[in-house]
């Protein structure tokens, strides 16, 4: 296993690429940083080949809405762009989501759709544009994750809203570079029924994702029972990323201590 650290979560009294060092410091060499456009990607590599680290994984905050039809052509260039960037910077992981989601008013919304399409034509057109940008994918080395979004933390829906659909998206594509990322808090907020998912879909995950609920912060700061989900993990065997995507609730040093009790790392 390895931890992530997520840039835009830890150590926010500070210029983003700043945040790298502390974390290094920390032991943390892998990254996630958000909206890959507007992050100063090329300075945040650049620091990190200074620091021994990599930037590990990022989405694309203009990606369009694979749902809706009258965005193929902006999802298809956007993914070529995205693909192009990773592999410049050797950046191993992209997320996909089924819909545009715009900050606007300090909220974070479902962007309008193009025209009058249900829930099954928006899904039918996110699975074959899927399987044109998986054409790209396969072209590098980079994994694209889905992730189940809580649908309680947007205003609109979104396309895919709930860990069933995102799962069973994931087991359509059947493709070797197309993964399930289990995020305890967005699981937590959206639909419960964490222990079952994990059990279920562990064939398919590649991260997991750490962040209490509601809170968003470590273990222990909220309402999971964590120690039975690492135990659950134990279990069965995973062995990948440990995604630390909470902000800390008093102090960086201590959000780590609780994570390495909960999930060491092998020496």
């Amino acid at each position: 296993m390895f931890y992530t650290g997520y840039l835009d979560f830890w150590f926010t009294d500070r210029p983003l690429v700043e945040r790298i060092a502390p974390f290094v410091g920390l032991g943390v060499r892998h990254f996630c940083v958000f909206a890959w456009r507007g992050a100063s990607i090329a300075d945040l590599a650049a620091e990190c080949r200074r620091q021994g680290a990599q930037i590990f994984s990022t989405f694309d905050g203009a990606m369009g809405s694979l749902a809706d039809p009258g965005d193929n052509e902006r999802t298809y260039r956007t993914w070529t762009e995205s693909l192009e960037m990773a592999t410049r910077y050797g950046i191993a992981a992209l997320y996909i989501f089924s819909n545009q989601i715009d900050r606007i008013d300090g909220l974070e919304r479902v962007a309008a759709l193009s025209g009058n399409f249900s829930q099954a034509e928006q899904y039918a057109n996110l699975l074959t544009q899927t399987e044109r940008i998986l054409r790209l994918v396969e072209q590098t080395r980079v994994e694209v994750r889905v992730e189940c979004l809580s649908r309680n933390l947007f205003v609109g829906r979104q396309a895919v809203d709930s860990p069933q659909l995102a799962v069973d998206w994931v087991r359509r594509m059947a493709h070797p570079q197309f993964r399930f990322t289990f995020d305890t808090f967005h699981q937590q907020r959206g639909a419960g029924d964490l222990l079952t998912t994990l059990e279920a879909n562990i064939d398919i995950i590649a991260g997991v994702h750490v962040g209490d609920a509601p809170t968003r912060q470590e273990p222990g700061t909220g309402e999971i029972n964590f120690a039975n989900i690492a135990a659950a993990m134990q279990r069965l065997g995973y062995d990948g990323e440990i995604g630390l995507e909470f902000m800390p609730a008093h102090d960086e040093v201590t959000a780590l201590m609780t994570i390495q009790r909960l999930f060491p790392l092998p020496h």
